[in-house]
Order: C-alpha cells, then structure tokens, then sequence
C-alpha cells in the first residue's frame, strides 16, 4: 500500500481540504487496507477531514474491519460502540465479523444490546448470529436464537433455515436438524445442501445418499456444493462402486468442471482405496490449486507411497503454488509412516519460511515419526517442549509407539500424563494392559481392568466392513449377529488350516486373558473383525477381485500377517483401510513394508 500511504500523508496535513467521495478521499482507500494499522491512519484522515461524525463514514470503517476480523473486531466493536443509535444493518454487519472471527459468540452478547436499544432483526440477522453460534458450538445461545426466529416470524426464512440446519449440525445434534429440515415444506436446494453436509460432518453417510436422493427426484437442481458433500459421505463409506457412480453423474452433469469438485473426487477415491484413480483425476485437471495438491500429496501418503509424496510436494513447489498446512500434514504424514526422520524433521522446519504456524496436528506428525522410528525420549521431550499445553491425542500417538517398541516404564510416565487430561478413553487402558500382560504383570492387568470397571469405560469394540454388490457388510470381532456368520465361521476355520499349511503362526501373545488357553486364543483371534470381512469378500466375490476392507481401529499385527498371506494363496489383491493408513495386500506383500 505505498502509494496509498503517499496519499494518506497528503490527505493527512493540516492544510489539504478532502473530497468525501473522489480518488483521494480516505473512503476511497479502505478497500486497500491488509492491517488495521493501515486502517487506523485513515480513520486518522477521517478526522482530520471533519467525517468522524458521518454515520456513513463510521459505517464504512466497520465495514472495513470487519472484513478483516483477525486483527480488526475490538476496534469495529469500539467504533460501534461509539454510535447512539446504530440501525439493524451495521449491527449485521458487526455480527458477521464475529462470526468469522476467534470469539464468535461475542455476536450474540451485542445482539443483547441490540435488542435493548429496541432494535428489531431482520432476514438477515439471525443467518449470521447462526453461524456465529455454529462456529462457536454454542449449541445454548443457538437454541435461544432460534427460538427468538419463531417469535419472530422468520422460521420460515429461505435464509434462516439453512444456518439453523447448520448451527445444530456443527453443534453435534444433527437430529435437531432434520427436524428442522424435516418441518419445511418446500425446502430450497440451499436447504437440501445443508442438511445433506450436516449429515456428512456427523458420520452419518447413508441419510446424506438418502437425501441426495430425495433431491434427484425433486424439481431442484443439485449444485457442486451438493456433489462436495455427497463425496465426502462416500468417503466416509469407502465405497469405490458407489464413488465411482457419483464421479459419473459428475461429469455428465458437467461439475467437473470445479476445482473444488475434482479436489474432492482425489479425496474420495483415495480414502476408497483407488489411488489409480485418484492419480487419474489429478492428472487431467487443468488447473490445479493448493488443495489439489494437498490432496494428491496426502492421497500418496495414506497409501504408503512416501517417496512419492515427498516428489509430488516439490513439484508442486517448482509449479509455483505455495504449499499450506493440509500440504504438510500430508508430507510429515508421508515421511513418518515410512521412517524418513531426518526429511520429516527437514520438512517440518521449513514451516516458518511459509509463515505456516504448525498445528496440534503438525506436532502430532512429528510425535509420530519420531516415536515409530523408535526415538521415544525425543519424541518425550519433543511434547514436553511444546510452546503449547499438549492434548491427549499427542500422547496418546507417543503410548503407541511405546506399545509397538514395548518400552512400559515410558508407557506408564505417558498415561499419567493422559489421565490427567482425559481418562475416558478405553483404548489407553487396553493398551497398557496388553503391555502389561505381554511382560507377564498380570496383577498390573487386573489393577487396570478395576479401574475401567469404577471409572465405567468402555473398549471401542474392532468392526470392521467389506461391500459386495454395492452393499456394505459390517462386521465385530467374534461377531455372531450377522445373517452369514456361522458359514462363514466355518469358512474361516478351513481358511485358518490353509495358513498354516504355508506357514501362518497365530499370534496369540495379542489376546492378553491369562485364563485361556492357547485354542481359546486362537479362536479369539481367528474372528477378528478384519478376517471376517476379508473371509465374506473371497466366498462372495468372482476370483480374482479385489477385496477392500474398511476397519475403525488399527489392523492387527496378526490380520496383518494372515491378509499377506490370503493375497497370495488366493491370488487376490486386499485393500485395507485402517484408521490411520491403506494397507495394500498383494503377492504375500504389503505396501506398509511392515513399517505401520
């Protein structure tokens, strides 16, 4: 902005007399400011020209910083402040930069003010003290504003219900939604788009196929906003016969023409388990942006392709786009899970010269690297030096890594250190009880167990789902309910011999009850969750065919085992998708390298 600061020194002297609306007045140059430095020196202007006084003005000053509401939102609220009688307008405007503000629910403590100023909303309103709520969780104001909507007579707004539809759904309570959605009796295809993200961002992928449904056969027209989010729910299925479907009604109804739109087909094909075709995606876009290659970026990653990742990051370098914090999520992701340390740690420094401040996330990758690779007090002391209080989720990343390197002694310094900020989560517990019962401390094990049973915590139970014929098939460990289980038992008793005719050895030091034997081992770990889909996916599918299995916990070492064993008896290729990365089974190898 120098030219503008030359301007602003004239416009500033004691002498100069201001235009209000031409090339040289202050007004004209607030579309320019980028820091609210550079805002305050013609709001100096402003007073010098005699304007402080023009609710015009001032009104152009807010506006000005609540464009930039990171650095500018306490000084249009002090602007604000100063007005004796603001109108609706300016306070939606103040509302707005709230709501994409870091103290979002501020919006609704003015509003307060607002109404005791007799002020009265109006349509738009309450879409931004909406989203303020949604952006803020906070699900109690949202309740009260909506509500006040209905007293209001604005429940029926076109622009209303879709920011309620989304405040209940960014708050958790997406039920509250499709009740709201549920109660409109010509809903827009607005409307449609948030309920359908709504049900995506809760994990609740076959009511957001439903609706999309819905809307195919209703007078409305889907937009990309639409195809996004139907995207991202079949990513959540990991269903590849149904992605590519969606990747068909994409194309003839020309939305592939976004780049958003292709940036989420890389998504949902990688997360599906096709990284061919997600490759095949990126590489015929015309134009490819930051997320593109993020996705590209994070899509070889996942799939175990480190070196590839680390190539595609510095082309898309040398191509001129500046990476972002998605990219690095993606190349620490890529360097930790194939044990390259020292370009992870390169990488992970390069951040500054980006002016990308890492995340919990970023540090979580760093944990991860160096834990996997075995470097437990560097990775102790990494968390420990963190100019952030760490969450559970970073040392719970450090736990395991104890578990796979079995060092106990650190794994109890580390779970202190978690049940101080959450003792909630069953997986902490069993992982050191395993790790206690593979050294034998059985009387650690039972003290553990106690406590679960005071504290009532739960085990997630492993499930874990295959599709056939386009429909997903779900599984537990030593699952009995589903309507095939006791053939497929069967299966996998026979299956089981066959293993062990070209060396499979059950690796029951993974069940960890002191009380069984070592059949009763076996059998546990005979229908784990993952042997079950895989067992349904050969006797239900041609020979030959790939078998993709999507599991919500990390795969066993001892389905791991078995997996690159089946792929090469059977001549199968097996996809595994866990919760942290694809395992590809082909020829009795993995893509993992047996580095997960």
């Amino acid at each position: 902005m120098a030219n503008s600061a030359l301007q602003l020194t004239h416009l500033c002297s004691p002498n100069s007399a201001i235009p209000h609306e031409t090339s040289l007045s202050p007004l004209y140059l607030l579309p320019r400011c980028s820091s609210l430095r550079e805002t305050k020196q013609i709001q100096a202007a402003i007073v010098k020209s005699q304007l402080q006084h023009d609710i015009s003005v001032v009104t152009k000053l807010i506006n000005s910083c609540t464009a930039n509401p990171s650095f500018s939102m306490d000084h249009a609220r002090r602007l604000f402040d100063r007005i004796p009688q603001p109108d609706i307008i300016l306070f939606n405007t103040m509302a707005r930069g709230y709501a994409r503000s870091h103290y979002p629910v501020r919006a609704v403590a003015l509003f307060v003010r607002v109404l005791d100023l007799g002020l009265h909303p109006d349509d738009y309103t309450f879409p931004s003290l909406l989203k303020a709520c949604a952006n803020a969780k906070a699900i109690g104001e949202g309740k009260q504003l909506h509500c006040l909507a209905i007293k209001n007579g604005l429940l029926l707004n076109v622009f209303v219900n879709p920011t309620l539809i989304n405040m209940y759904s960014e708050c958790g309570d997406v039920d509250a939604a499709s009740r709201v959605f549920d109660k409109i009796l010509e809903p827009c295809v607005v409307t449609y788009n948030s309920m359908i993200t709504g049900y995506t961002r809760n994990s609740r992928p076959n009511e957001a196929f439903a609706l999309f449904r819905e809307l195919q056969v209703s007078n409305l027209k889907p937009t990309y906003v639409t195809m996004l989010s139907v995207l991202s729910s079949c990513a959540l299925l990991g269903s590849l016969d149904l992605g590519k479907w969606i990747h068909e009604y994409i194309s003839k109804n020309g939305f592939d023409e976004y780049v958003k739109v292709n940036t989420a087909l890389i998504d949902m094909y990688a997360k599906c388990g096709s990284l061919d075709d997600a490759v095949s995606v990126f590489e015929k876009m015309r134009f490819r942006d930051t997320q593109a290659w993020s996705a590209i970026v994070v899509a070889y990653a996942t799939h175990g392709h480190g070196s590839k990742a680390i190539s595609m990051f510095e082309e898309m370098k040398r191509s001129g786009v500046q990476p972002d914090e998605i990219t690095f999520l993606g190349i620490l992701y890529a360097c930790s899970h194939t044990g390259l340390v020292d370009e992870g740690c390169k990488y992970f420094h390069s951040m500054v010269d980006y002016r990308i401040v890492p995340s919990i996330k970023h540090y979580g990758c760093m944990v991860d690297l160096l834990g996997r690779a075995g470097h437990l007090d560097e990775a102790f002391l990494f968390i420990k030096d963190l100019p952030i209080n760490p969450t559970p989720i970073l040392w719970r990343t450090l736990l395991s890594a104890c578990s796979s390197h079995g060092n106990v002694e650190l794994a109890k310094h580390v779970i202190e250190r978690i049940f101080e900020l959450d003792d909630s989560h069953g997986g902490d517990y069993v992982i050191l009880s395993n790790m206690f019962a593979r050294s034998g401390r059985w009387e650690d094990v039972n003290n553990l167990r106690k406590m679960m049973k005071d504290r009532r915590v739960v085990k997630v139970p492993g499930c874990s789902s295959v599709e056939v014929d386009n429909v997903v098939h779900e599984f537990f460990s030593g699952d009995g309910t589903h309507s095939e289980s006791r053939g497929l038992h069967r299966v996998l008793d026979d299956l089981v011999k066959e293993l062990k005719l070209v060396g499979y050895v059950p690796d029951t030091s993974l069940v960890v009850h002191a009380e069984m034997g070592e059949d009763e081992k076996e059998a546990t770990l005979r229908y784990h969750s993952e042997k079950l889909a895989i067992g349904f996916g050969l006797i239900n599918t041609p020979p030959g065919t790939t078998i993709r299995v999507v599991k919500n916990l990390r795969v066993c070492a001892d389905c791991h085992s078995a997996a690159k064993l089946i792929s090469m008896i059977f001549g199968r290729q097996i996809i595994l998708r866990d919760l942290q990365r694809f395992h590809h089974f082909k020829n009795g190898k993995c893509s993992c390298g047996d580095y997960w």
